[in-house]
């Protein structure tokens, strides 16, 4: 095999099978292939093994083959066991360092296997020998890259980071791990990771809920309560990825966790904080409300108590006498509107909502604006006759309108220019902390050149009783009743305002998609006549009820009183056609009175019922289901309103 002759002069056709076989093996240059005789000494040499080991087959046919070992193999008596292995057991394999010509040491695999004769003696050894250098480099790179990443891994102490076989068992484990949870890798390497979940978690299944879901969703992420080795309990952010071969094959699971206890502490102080601040500013102003309702209340008591007073007095004139009882209506007026402006603000205030035009009620009210700002404050509107309809309480939108154009005017104490404009908007932009809102709404905005309010007082213009104004000089539920005026509708209300440029307020109310209004006003019928009535009265309230029985009946009704819903049942059950209507108080125990109310339209759907109150959370939460409502204080007009309104049954 040393000297094969490659010019090709001889045809194939012609040469012997073992001539083909020496120019097959010569051909082959990845692999050394070359024969030894029984001694080890080189007997051929092929391109391949000049090609790795750099002689020719000249120089190395005749030497030992040890010439290719490094000094250390050579001395260890290497060559010799080698080929002592291969004719004892048939072959030596081994992979290690060889040695070119050149001194250059390169990594092998070789092979070597006896050669023996037709009779089974040992005439020589084949030696196969592969360069697999750049393997055992990559083989090292991997080595070192899997040896970082180790380190990487255990170096990490702020996350555990380990191992899950295909059961859930632990089988590695790293020094945040062992930090986080307490164990070492010898006390955890083998067992479920169920142990670190509580008792109540591994009850509901919740150890299996995770692999299950790391499985089908590709990863499981949560934060919950897991345990040390202690007993102790820890705030955790979990993290499980299953881990699959290059197959496909599920090799286990990844998982990390991070100890998030002091965040979680953290987290729950700040709540903590939140809660404890807004408790001490619901407080504050639930004291300054008290305050108000009762300075407030009680100066309207006093003229009151002193008009009475004066009024028992049997020498009164009786022009004194009309003073004092017409102070006493002022008075009782001025304080429903109270009242009203405080549910109003808390969104309690039961509304009766009508269809109107913004434009048409805002130019309606222009007269009645310009009287209440006065000469020294010039008026601009700005509508846009097309703003279109809403639906809201129309004495409530009044009353908000002239809440902000009153306080324009004090905010313009020596004259100044208000601009009332309304126009079509399609939502309504993030304010107070709420998320901004899309739809259809109508904008209506009044803006003055007056002193402006600082960022301070923005903070707190809807608070119920806040003012800045002297003493007397407002209640401070102005601002507030337009606040709750427009939460209650459905809208909004914002503030723009600059220190000496002036301010700007715009309420926001949902428009209506469609709407119709009757341009012939209907026809006035003439007031009826005050006929007797034969009305139920339920009333729990013993003062209130004697009232209202004597009141009735000084107006010509004939009254029955019921003090509550079942009483009242009973008595229509034993005589229903006794009455013309009935007349019940909300805010009763037991039956209240829209469910009286619900019941008497079930039963006797031809009977009217008109319901009284002055507050009651059935109302402002739920409406009046349908049924007429004379608020409370109600006048001697509005009660005889209920009567002519309901005469014909």
């Amino acid at each position: 095999m040393t000297n094969f002759p490659t010019d090709g002069q001889e045809p194939a056709s012609e040469l012997s099978g073992d001539r083909r076989f020496e120019l097959l093996v010569n051909a082959v240059t990845d692999y050394a292939i070359y024969l030894l005789d029984t001694q080890g000494r080189v007997a051929s040499w092929n391109s391949g093994a000049q090609r790795f080991k750099g002689y020719c087959a000249d120089e190395i046919i005749g030497r030992h083959f040890s010439l290719f070992y490094t000094p250390e193999d050579r001395a260890s008596g290497l060559p010799a066991r080698a080929l002592r292995a291969a004719a004892e057991e048939g072959k030596f394999e081994q992979e290690g360092w060889r040695v070119r010509k050149d001194g250059t040491r390169f990594w092998t695999s070789v092979v070597i296997d006896p050669v023996r004769d037709a009779a089974g003696c040992l005439i020589g050894y084949a030696k196969v020998t592969r360069d697999i250098t750049d393997k055992l480099q990559a083989a090292q790179a991997l080595h070192a890259s899997e040896q970082r990443f180790r380190l990487l891994v255990q170096g990490v102490r702020d996350y555990a980071i380990y191992m899950l076989d295909p059961d859930g068992n632990v089988s590695n484990w790293n020094a945040g791990a062992a930090l986080i949870k307490g164990y070492s890798a010898d006390e955890v390497i083998g067992t479920h990771f169920s142990r670190f979940y509580t008792e109540e978690d591994r009850a509901a299944g919740e150890p299996a809920r995770a692999i299950a879901t790391a499985l089908s969703d590709g990863k499981y992420e949560t934060e919950s309560w897991r345990v040390r080795k202690d007993g102790t309990r820890f705030r955790a952010s979990v993290l499980i990825d299953p881990i699959h071969d290059e197959t496909g094959t599920l090799i286990g699971f990844a998982k990390v966790t991070r100890d998030l206890t002091e965040r979680w502490k953290a987290q729950q102080e700040v709540q903590s904080a939140r809660e404890a601040l807004a408790q001490s500013q619901k407080m504050e102003a639930i004291g300054r409300l008290t305050g108000g309702v009762a300075h407030d209340f009680n100066n309207l008591l006093t003229v009151i108590r002193a008009s009475a007073d004066l009024l028992a007095r049997p020498d009164l004139p009786e022009e004194k006498r009309q003073r004092y009882l017409q102070a006493i209506s002022e008075t009782a007026e001025r304080a429903a509107h109270l009242t009203g402006q405080l549910l109003a603000f808390a969104r309690r205030q039961p509304l009766r909502p009508e269809q109107f035009d913004v434009a048409a009620r805002l130019r309606g009210m222009g007269q009645l604006i310009q009287t209440t700002l006065g000469s020294p404050i010039s008026v601009q509107y700005e509508i846009d006759d097309q703003v279109g309809a809403v639906e809201a309480d129309p004495n409530q939108f009044e009353t908000a309108i002239l809440n902000m154009a009153i306080n324009a005017r004090d905010a313009m104490p020596a004259g100044g220019a208000l601009r009332i404009g309304a126009k079509r908007v399609d939502g309504v932009p993030a304010l107070r902390r709420h998320a901004a809102v899309k739809g259809p709404f109508v904008g209506v905005w009044i803006e003055d050149n007056g002193t402006g309010i600082d960022d301070a007082t923005l903070l707190r213009i809807f608070e119920p009783f806040f003012t800045t104004k002297d003493i007397n000089k407002g209640t401070g539920l102005g601002l507030s009743q337009v606040y709750g005026f427009a939460k209650q509708s459905g809208g909004d209300i914002a503030v723009d305002s600059m220190v000496g440029r002036g301010t700007r307020f715009t309420l926001y109310l949902p428009r209506l998609h469609s709407f119709y209004e009757e341009l012939i006003p209907p026809i006035a019928e003439p007031e009826p006549a005050t006929i007797q009535r034969r009305v139920l009265l339920v009333e729990d309230n013993e003062a209130v009820g004697g009232f209202a029985r004597s009141l009735l009946e000084e107006l010509g009704q004939q009254v029955t009183w019921a003090t509550g819903g079942e009483q009242a049942l009973r008595i229509l059950e034993e005589r229903r056609d006794a009455f013309d209507l009935v007349f019940s108080d909300v805010v009763m125990p037991g039956m209240n009175g829209v469910d009286l109310g619900r019941e008497v339209r079930r039963r006797w759907p031809d009977l009217p019922i008109v319901l009284t109150s002055g507050y009651s959370h059935v109302l402002a939460e739920e409406g009046s289901h349908g049924f007429d409502l004379l608020q409370k204080p109600y006048t001697v007009d509005g009660l005889l309103g209920v009567i002519r309104g309901k005469a014909g049954g």
